[in-house]
Parts: structure tokens; sequence; C-alpha cells
């Protein structure tokens, strides 16, 4: 199905429900934003107004950017249209996806995909946005489970790229890739991920920043200079390695010999886990050996550092901290 003809809904008209529909009306999409709340007709019109306004107030947040001209901003808002229950029951027959973005409340949760899946056709895929349930626990709610995930979005859902996906065994997979090939012809890039709580990106970022958090508690530093060291030190890099990609750089034995030094010098919890050493012993250390948590084996390892080496120093010049060759003469 082109990506012209998918016909896309989005049942919650929060802050998330607001920028899934952003996400589509700016790549071209029509998307029908549903209020799922009862309320009377006065009220009603003020809510769709406010939806409306909102939405209508980050376009011209991106037009200030430079991110989009006036005009377009215009255009990209006719394509929303703010529904009530009665209004989305006429049109989610004929829906391909519907994204559920209702509050984080079990309840609700149940209420909605019972409504959804009364009168969407079986071929509709329903997708939940939760950052609390799981997949599995969810598609026992739809009927045809097989055609239920969890997309994840990070906020703010029309600027952040990445959407993650999460699966379960009884999920088609036909419908993953029919839901990957449209977050990507909007301009996302989607992950996909097993039904384990906390997806990937959530997982790793609850840790930081509890650690980060920790620290300021225990006196290490100052919270400004945490962040500083966050943002020009770990966030830099790790825009261009990932995490797995990082330590075959390094070398998977440092990080074992770090763990290990951490681990006695501050808590347990800085133990590495046993696929490191794993890895250590079976002579995959990373780059050096060949192979880590990558293959390298058949890749021209020098063409392929000096691409990575070119993606930060365009990351530093992005951020004004490129090194400046006698920048300490210069200040003198």
């Amino acid at each position: 199905m082109s990506a012209e003809r998918f016909h896309v809904s989005v049942v919650g008209a929060g802050r998330m429900g607001e920028g899934i529909a952003l996400a589509f009306i700016h790549a071209g999409l029509p998307v029908n934003l549903v209020d799922i709340k009862d309320r009377d007709e006065d009220e009603q019109r003020a809510y769709f107004e406010r939806v409306r306004n909102n939405i209508r107030s980050e376009l011209h947040r991106l037009v200030r950017l430079g991110v989009l001209q006036v005009e377009q901003a215009d255009i990209a808002l006719s394509r929303v249209t703010v529904q009530s229950r009665s209004q989305a029951a006429m049109t989610l027959p004929q829906c391909d996806l519907v994204f559920e973005a209702v509050p984080e409340v079990i309840a609700v949760k149940q209420k909605t995909f019972a409504w959804v899946s009364e009168h969407v056709p079986a071929s509709t895929i329903i997708a939940s946005t939760t950052s609390t349930f799981l997949v599995t626990e969810l598609s026992e709610m739809v009927s045809e489970p097989k055609r239920f995930v969890n997309a994840h979005w990070l906020n703010p859902a029309y600027l952040m790229p990445l959407v993650e996906v999460s699966r379960s065994e009884a999920t088609c997979p036909q419908v993953v890739e029919r839901l990957l090939q449209l977050l990507k012809r909007i301009g996302k890039v989607p992950v996909v991920c097993n039904p384990v709580a906390g997806y990937i990106v959530p997982r790793i970022q609850a840790l930081a920043m509890n650690e980060a958090a920790r620290m300021v508690e225990e006196g290490v530093a100052s919270a400004e200079d945490i962040d500083t060291a966050i943002r020009v030190g770990f966030g830099l890099r790790f825009s261009v390695l990932g995490l797995l990609e990082f330590i075959d750089w390094g070398g998977g034995d440092i990080l074992y010999y770090a763990s290990r030094y951490l681990s006695g010098a501050l808590a347990p919890r800085f133990e590495s886990p046993q696929v490191i050493a794993d890895n250590m012993q079976n002579g995959r250390n990373g780059l050096r050996d060949g192979q880590g948590f990558y293959d390298y084996r058949h890749l021209d390892v020098e063409a392929y550092k000096q691409q990575r080496l070119g993606e930060f120093v365009r990351k530093l010049e992005l951020s004004g901290l490129t090194p400046a060759f006698d920048g300490a003469l210069k200040q003198t």
C-alpha cells in the first residue's frame, strides 16, 4: 500500500497525540486526531480549538526555527482533522493504522482498545504509544492480537527521529514490516525490540539519569559540571558511535577491567554482564580482534574509522567545539 493512501488515526488528543499527528502532517499525510473523552458541545468546541491552536503553535515554532515556511505550516495544519468519538466511529472503518495515545491508565486503555476494535477492520494495525505496559499485556485487549504492536515515540515526537517498535510472539511479521515502512516514509528511524520493560532508550536512560542524580547526592560534582560533561563528552561521542559500537572501538576487555575496578570502589551495579567476559574468552574484544558485538572481518576498518571520525568532526563543528589550530596562541 502506498504512503499516499495510508489512512492514519491517532486516538488520544493530548501532548503525545498532537506530536504524532504533527509528524504525519509535516510529512504530507492527513491524520484524524480523536478526542476519546465524552464532552458536551461547548466543551468539545473549546477543546478542539485548543488542540488546533497547540498544533498551529508548534508548526509556527518550526517556522521560527527555519524548518518550515509559513505557507507550509498552513498546508500542514489543513491536514489534521480533530474528531469526537462519534465522528471517529464513521472514519475508523477506513483506517489502516491507529495509534493509541491515551493516558497511562490501564482501565482507560482497555476501554479505548475495546472501542477501537469495534470500529476498525481486522486488517487495521493498532499500535500503542505506551511507555509503561508490555505489548504482551495490551495485545490481549484488542481483537486480532496479531495486528498489535507497541510504538514508543520519544518527545518531542514530531522532531525526534527514533520510534521503538515492540512486538510480541503473536504479532504478525507483515504488520511489523508495514509499520516500519510507514515510519521510514515520514522520516522516522524505527528500531525493533522484544517485549521487555523499558524498551531500549528508557532503560539505558533511567540508569544514566539515576547515576547523574546520585553523583550530585554524593557531592561528586555540581549539577552544572555533570551536565556539561554529558553534553560535550558522553552525548557527543554516542551521537556518532552506539554504546556497543563504542565498546568494540575501545575493546571489551577495557570495559571488563574498568567495571571490576568501579564495582569494587563504588558498588556492584558497575559489574559488567557475562557477555563481556564471554567475548573476552572467545577473542571477540572488538576492532582489534576483527569481532566484537559487530563483525569487522570483511570491513575496510580504516575507511570505517575515517567515516565515523568524519561524522564526529561534523558534530563538533555544529556544536562550535572543533579544536582550533594554534587556538592557544590566538588567545594570548
